[in-house]
């Protein structure tokens, strides 16, 4: 019991107190693990989605501009579909949200989606995308959702093509709804893809 003990012991003292390289990156495998396998699982479960937190890692949902100017440039779309200013403005995260952004997802059940909710959910691509809904319908007792990133640059209309149709989504391929945002903390990840496994990807494309 007492070389248990003493082996315990040490192995805090490596963990808290030791300055080399090893016990740091002790402790990032740690929080690497306590992240992946209790945080998170822990957040899906009270939060009800499979994908409780999720990284923004493209700028279709940047406005770079006040409300008004932003609304004098989209608004567009927005009216030829029978949103209203006034709907928009009551919409959740009205301003839109960054590259880089942290959202925070809650499950939803599908006939409690509201048009101007913002919602995740899977596509043909690899990534799940996270954008603004604009329509809400029901066939056959399923709902189907029609989204759009905010930027009027990047999307000024809702995306339909083999990799990405975003004019109809069925209720089985959300994932959840974004209830806030964490600004910027998701570079760690998108610097992490970018840069270290993808590093030939990102020389080509900076030249």
């Amino acid at each position: 019991m007492a070389n248990w003990k003493k082996a315990l012991k040490q192995v805090w003292n490596f963990i808290w107190n030791d300055d080399s390289i090893w016990s740091w990156l002790a402790n990032i495998a740690l929080a690497f693990i306590l992240i992946k396998f209790i945080v998170y699982p822990g957040l899906a479960f009270v939060l009800g989605t499979t994908h409780p937190v999720v990284a923004v890692v493209s700028e279709s949902m940047e406005h770079n501009a006040n409300f008004d100017n932003y609304w004098e440039n989209a608004k567009g779309f927005y009216v030829a579909n029978n949103i209203k200013k006034e709907d928009f403005m009551n919409f959740p995260l009205k301003n839109g949200f960054n590259k880089g952004d942290i959202m925070v997802l809650k499950g939803k059940k599908a006939e409690d989606i509201k048009i101007g909710d913002i919602i995740v959910f899977w596509s043909t691509r690899k990534d799940p995308i996270i954008h603004r809904v604009i329509k809400k319908w029901q066939e056959n007792g399923v709902y189907y959702f029609q989204t759009k990133g905010d930027n009027y640059i990047t999307n000024p209309t809702s995306i339909k093509n083999p990799l990405l149709d975003e004019t109809s989504i069925s209720q089985d391929k959300v994932i959840g709804n974004a209830i806030f945002k964490i600004p910027f903390l998701g570079y760690i990840k998108i610097w992490f893809v970018e840069y270290i496994t993808n590093p030939m990807m990102n020389l080509r494309n900076s030249a």
